[in-house]
């Protein structure tokens, strides 16, 4: 005899003060179909509430096998990146107060996985091409000599040189915004120049050189077009288009 089927949990009551939201989701599941559809979620919303609550409403009491990745829920661990009407954002840093309409007539959202990795099942992408690229720059301080004793002595000047750059929490916004990344997955991509940058421009690092000539190679930072949807989309509000140029200057005066 086969187990009942699980009920689904009883809704919780609408707070009041809340909209009613739609919420049009890019469903995919390889086990079931190879096309990708959508389904629409009407869901209770505060201006308090993150776009993140709305989706954890959706799979603990509307559709439980609604799949996406999501973990500190502070913005910190990048996590929950996903397009929100056409844009990359954190759903835990979105808040609704700034989605709702003032005049309180009805809003759809949609929401689909960010672009140019291949999608898993429904928000959730494959992130191993983004974490090879980030990982071929090198992110790491190269040095020579003895270790110090204690920690490696900055100051606040030369800290202050890649002090942007050190705010990337590698959650793909920016480089699944970018339309060279989407032609072409070989290129570097914003996040892993960024990090790139960050040690670069590091006065205690030895390897900036190696960096470059990685860089300069076809597939590295001379593919930007300068397009700033890198910039728009990082949730951290890091300069990237910035950064990227500040690169491709080094390139130019180190030759």
């Amino acid at each position: 005899m086969s187990a009942p089927a699980a009920e689904a949990p009883a809704l919780p009551a609408v707070p009041e003060g809340a909209t009613i939201v739609t919420l049009k989701i890019a469903r995919f599941n390889p086990e079931v179909s190879e096309e990708q559809h959508w389904d629409s979620f009407q869901v209770p919303a505060l201006p308090t509430d993150r776009l993140l609550n709305l989706l954890l409403y959706v799979k603990g009491y509307l559709d439980g096998t609604l799949t996406f990745r999501r973990s500190c829920a502070h913005g910190i661990c990048g996590s929950d990146a996903m397009r929100v009407n056409g844009v990359n954002r954190l759903a835990c840093k979105l808040l609704m107060k700034d989605m709702l309409p003032a005049d309180g007539k009805p809003v759809t959202i949609t929401i689909e996985p960010i672009r140019g990795l291949p999608v898993e099942k429904d928000l959730v992408v494959d992130m191993e091409p983004f974490f090879d690229a980030f990982r071929a720059v090198k992110p790491f301080l190269i040095t020579s000599g003895n270790e110090p004793t204690r920690e490696r002595i900055q100051s606040q000047h030369d800290r202050a040189r890649f002090d942007d750059t050190t705010k990337c929490i590698l959650c793909a916004c920016c480089t699944t915004s970018c339309p060279v990344y989407w032609s072409d997955g070989s290129y570097f991509g914003p996040a892993a120049i960024v990090n790139a940058h960050r040690f670069i421009f590091d006065s205690r690092d030895e390897g900036a050189a190696e960096r470059l000539d990685i860089l300069n190679e076809k597939d590295g930072v001379w593919r930007c077009r300068t397009t700033f949807n890198c910039t728009e989309a990082c949730p951290r509000g890091i300069q990237v288009t910035k950064a990227i140029q500040e690169v491709k200057r080094a390139l130019l005066f180190s030759r």
